[in-house]
């Protein structure tokens, strides 16, 4: 994705465009598997050598608050990334710690009808997302 197309994911948020939230937008788009705040770091330090590791973590935690990213957590409680915001699941590999994107409209009508039948007292739902856990075949 181009910084274009990034600026305006930022700006559309209200927030202030810099040069390090460029960057780590662009860089969770890139990888696009569900990064690591250090895989992010990663790619960041070969452009930005001089960011500080903290301003990437801050950066992170201001995209998840304003709905640009969205956490991850894995069974091992490593944080990663989505930038994909759309309805979809997640195909968690134990073995390897992969994390795949899986889209099953059915499965979202199923789980959306069953909870609001279940009524839950005093709870608003905003999203449902499964972690399926298991593992790939090689």
């Amino acid at each position: 994705m181009n910084f274009e197309k990034i600026s305006d994911i930022i700006k559309n948020k209200g927030l202030k465009i810099t040069p390090q939230r460029l960057a780590v937008l662009k860089a969770v788009i890139d990888l696009g598997n569900h990064p690591t705040a250090d895989n992010i770091i990663e790619i960041i330090k070969k452009s930005q050598p001089n960011i500080a590791i903290g301003t990437v973590y801050k950066i992170l935690e201001t995209y998840v608050e304003n709905g640009i990213v969205k956490k991850v957590k894995t069974d091992n409680d490593i944080m990663r990334y989505d930038a994909i915001l759309d309805k979809h699941h997640h195909l968690y590999c134990l073995e390897s710690d992969r994390i795949e994107d899986y889209y099953d409209d059915e499965l979202n009508d199923i789980l959306e009808k069953y909870f609001k039948k279940k009524n839950i007292n005093d709870f608003t739902i905003k999203d449902i997302k499964l972690q399926i856990i298991g593992n790939f075949i090689n």
